[in-house]
């Protein structure tokens, strides 16, 4: 009896580690693909982005290299050899991201649109950098 319950347990814990590998390989994915997605917006609608770009940069060469880096990134999580430095790709970026959004909160026109909005994407930036982390990890 004892040996059948060990068994048991040996059994959930294999199905527990191959159903959180699933879930994080879905999530590296599905941010991969949101990348993707957002670097070539930066191409289809730059007026989107140019807001978040401080004066002193060149807007339009800041914005298409980002968004150059975003495709690279987002396609690098789906190359397996690539994905642990596309992560982290992703996690730099989420990084170097959040100061413009804490800029954003206190600019009297937010890039955003209102201050409401802003308030509301700041603390998702600090979401977007823990999902960021997460799949950085083997």
């Amino acid at each position: 009896m004892v040996e059948n319950v060990q068994d048991v347990l040996e059994n959930v814990a294999v199905i527990i580690q191959l159903t959180s590998k699933m879930i994080k390989k879905g999530l590296t994915f599905l941010f991969g693909a949101i990348m993707v997605f957002a670097g070539v917006s930066h191409f289809r609608k730059p007026e989107i982005y140019l807001p978040f770009i401080p004066d002193f940069m060149p807007e339009v060469a800041v914005n298409y290299v980002i968004g150059i880096i975003e495709i690279v990134v987002g396609i690098g999580v789906f190359v397996p050899q690539y994905r642990t430095q596309a992560a982290w790709g992703i996690f730099f970026l989420m990084v170097a991201f959040l100061p413009l959004h804490i800029a954003d909160v206190f600019k009297e026109i937010p890039a955003i649109g209102t201050h409401q909005a802003a308030l509301i994407r700041l603390p998702f930036q600090f979401v977007l950098i823990s999902w960021a982390w997460f799949i950085t990890r083997e």
